[in-house]
């Protein structure tokens, strides 16, 4: 196992107050059933958040607020303000394309395009960055190296680039699937319970990653499982209900929880 010093200097911030994220009075439904409940959260910059809480808490759900993937639903309805880098991300003149190039997602399995793992990496690059189809092939080559080194990925498959990504083990697979949200220089990273597919192995694997990327970009993480949200966060919000109930430094929150209700998830009384 790894250990890691949460003390390191995080990077400057600019007129962001700080925060790669902060929604104030966020309330959300499905129909007529309330999932969410006037949610004030701030994710500050260069850091890993963890959001833990009991299934159906509403974690995935504030999450998917962040780039605004509820939509996709014709039922919900969203009220409050969520800002991302200082911008309202639900103000009428933001376009999605552009929110989801400056806040990358990762899902629960990995789900990479059934396309070589050269092409997955230069996919969302192609979509969201004008020209870059007829950059030199050079330059995309370096392009895919850098975004491969940074997820700890190249040395395994530099010489199957051509090959179909859907064919590498999982981790490799989630790990591509983060690779490909880099070239573009997202701020914000969201992931959805990313190793919930993976073996220990594996998971402990991708958390030394999202360590690494850690301070580079801003991280908010999912997770039902406690010690990977104790080990691998530098802060930890706890949901219960769709509510906000507590938000602290990740030891802080383990080893002296404020809240009786937290104290009781983490003690494993419910959930």
């Amino acid at each position: 196992m790894y250990n890691h010093d949460k003390s390191m200097e995080t990077p400057a911030t600019g007129t962001t107050n700080g925060l790669a994220i902060r929604t104030e009075k966020l309330s959300l439904w499905y129909g007529t059933f309330q999932a969410l409940f006037d949610v004030d959260f701030d994710v500050k910059q260069g850091i890993i958040t963890a959001l833990i809480g009991p299934s159906g808490c509403g974690k995935s759900t504030l999450l998917r607020c962040v780039n605004r993937i509820n939509e996709r639903l014709g039922y919900v309805r969203t009220e409050g303000k969520v800002d991302v880098m200082g911008l309202n991300v639900y103000a009428p003149d933001v376009e999605l394309a552009q929110l989801r190039k400056q806040v990358g997602m990762v899902f629960q399995r990995p789900n990479p395009l059934p396309i070589s793992i050269r092409d997955n990496i230069l996919f969302g690059y192609h979509l969201h960055v004008p020209g870059s189809k007829k950059q030199p092939k050079a330059e995309k080559e370096q392009i895919v190296e850098e975004a491969l080194r940074q997820v700890l990925l190249w040395d395994q498959v530099k010489d199957r680039l051509d090959r179909k990504a859907t064919g590498l083990s999982l981790e490799e697979q989630q790990k591509l699937c983060i690779a490909r949200l880099l070239p573009v220089k997202p701020a914000v990273l969201l992931m959805d319970e990313p190793c919930s597919a993976l073996d220990p192995k594996a998971t402990e694997a991708v958390e030394e990653l999202i360590w690494q990327l850690r301070g580079t970009y801003s991280i908010l993480i999912v997770t039902h499982n406690m010690a990977q949200a104790r080990r691998a966060s530098d802060e930890c919000a706890f949901m219960l209900m769709g509510k906000l109930v507590e938000h602290t430094k990740t030891e802080e929150m383990f080893v002296t929880p404020a809240n009786q209700q937290t104290a009781d998830y983490i003690e494993g009384r419910y959930g």
